[in-house]
């Protein structure tokens, strides 16, 4: 009886891991117990970790050490690799933190109005000669030919197309204005020497809006919602940026102002006045002015990451393509225009760059790849029976909190101790690590539960871990 009841449950195994191996879902099964479900365990995710740095040096094509810290750090845990000079494989954990950073940016746009479109990275020349810019960008365009001959280039930015698009609606009334298209896709700029990781590269993610108003006075407060809306997304993200008037360059228009992240491998360089408030690009300055132009008051100079970028364009583009619509007397008039970038993958880069410790990846909560990692005792140690207590509390945690599923991750390593496996934790920056260590065997079970960002340790039940967890914030 014995042995055939031993049969049984090694067939329902062997049925149940079966099934399991040909579904077609994301998420791997950390074991075959189908009433546990699915769980999202560690030793199954790809993360490629600790390249030598002779391996990355090779690998970047530069002869310099790596002095950007989250590009070394994102090398050493596996974020990202690199394919060529500027250009990287984003591996999972990072495409996790970029979909959710994408996600946060839709909320932003959308509550301000804007339309979500997708338009194709390979942009024709002509567009760009009507504008002088095929020549203006120079080198920075990286261009091709198709086998009929006609150029190309890989689109650094959308002007000259949205504009285009939008002038070939033939009938747009100004009653539905204004338009706020945007998109977030692939960039391409051909930089001279690409540096510091995600932060400065060839090929790179960004988002970009463009907006087409009525009338000066419409499109100066749309310019104003979209530069309040990169406010409420830095400061739901946790990172205090500072808006400053910045020169138009090669893109153009009246206005400009960026959105700078104070960090000391900054390329760009920034003053700020304490007194009033000013702050603008030191381009935009005489050379040494020391005092502010609006109080007089001295002027403070800092280094700062450019993530976001934002232009009043008028009728710069519209006029060349002769983006029109109709107005209240029936008139054609030119559209008047803005645009707006946000660095994706640079303020993920630009965010590891100033949360980080020197060892350790800390992430804007909202970003982080998965919120909680849990780590259960050792295998062979005496907290071994408590393994079952975490698995337990696995499901509890998904059952209480549904909003945290896929966020949950098990470090399933238990050949290793837990002392190596809560290093790794803080290195990559779970905001929540939860051990079952030895207060796990009290009755009731007690896990240790540590918040990463803040250092904070405490030991919860069950019930206080979920309550605990109850506050974390996901998008």
């Amino acid at each position: 009886m014995k042995g055939l009841l031993s049969r049984c449950r090694a067939l329902s195994v062997l049925a149940i891991c079966s099934h399991q191996l040909s579904g077609s879902g994301p998420h791997r099964f950390y074991h075959c117990d189908p009433e546990r479900g699915k769980r999202l365990v560690l030793s199954r995710m790809f993360q490629p970790q600790n390249l030598r740095e002779d391996q990355v040096l090779s690998l970047e094509g530069t002869s310099g050490d790596l002095t950007c810290k989250s590009q070394r750090l994102m090398l050493q845990v596996g974020l990202i690799h690199p394919a060529s000079p500027g250009c990287y494989h984003l591996l999972p954990y990072t495409v996790r933190a970029m979909e959710k950073l994408e996600r946060v940016i839709d909320q932003e746009m959308r509550a301000i109005g804007g339309q979500k479109v997708n338009m194709p990275s390979l942009s024709p020349g002509e567009l760009w000669r009507a504008t002088n810019r095929w020549d203006l960008m120079g080198k920075e365009l990286l261009r091709l030919r198709d086998r009929h001959g006609k150029e190309y280039c890989l689109g650094p930015t959308h002007e000259e197309a949205v504009t285009a698009l939008v002038a070939s609606q033939k009938t747009v009334s100004y009653k539905q204005l204004p338009f706020l298209l945007y998109q977030v896709t692939r960039k391409f700029r051909d930089e001279p020497r690409p540096r510091f990781g995600l932060l400065r590269g060839r090929e790179f993610y960004m988002k970009d809006m463009y907006s087409f108003d009525s009338s000066p006075e419409a499109a100066q407060h749309t310019y104003g919602l979209v530069c309040e809306a990169y406010g409420s997304l830095f400061r739901r993200l946790g990172l205090r940026c500072i808006r400053v008037r910045a020169d138009v360059g090669s893109i153009g228009g009246t206005a400009s102002h960026e959105f700078q992240l104070p960090a000391d491998i900054g390329e760009d360089r920034f003053a700020v006045c304490s007194g009033c408030g000013f702050s603008a690009n030191t381009e935009t300055l005489r050379w040494l002015q020391t005092d502010c132009p609006a109080c007089r008051g001295p002027l403070t100079e800092a280094r700062g990451i450019e993530v976001g970028h934002t232009f009043y364009l008028g009728t710069k583009y519209s006029s060349i393509f002769n983006a029109q619509f109709i107005d209240a007397q029936g008139k054609p008039c030119l559209a008047e225009m803005g645009c707006y970038g946000l660095g994706v993958t640079r303020i993920l880069a630009a965010a590891i760059e100033v949360l980080s410790t020197e060892d350790c990846i800390r992430w804007p909560g909202l970003l982080a790849p998965y919120q909680v990692c849990l780590i259960p005792p050792k295998k062979g140690s005496k907290e071994e029976v408590a393994a079952e207590l975490m698995d337990h509390l696995y499901d509890f945690i998904m059952e209480a909190l549904p909003q945290l599923r896929g966020e949950v991750l098990l470090d399933d390593r238990t050949h290793r101790t837990i002392g190596n496996r809560l290093k790794d934790a803080n290195k990559f920056g779970y905001p929540f690590v939860i051990i079952a260590g030895k207060r796990a065997l009290e009755d009731p079970a007690h896990f240790e539960v540590w918040s990463q960002n803040t250092g904070e340790v405490v030991f919860l039940t069950r019930e206080g871990v979920t309550e605990f967890l109850s506050q974390v914030q996901v998008v």
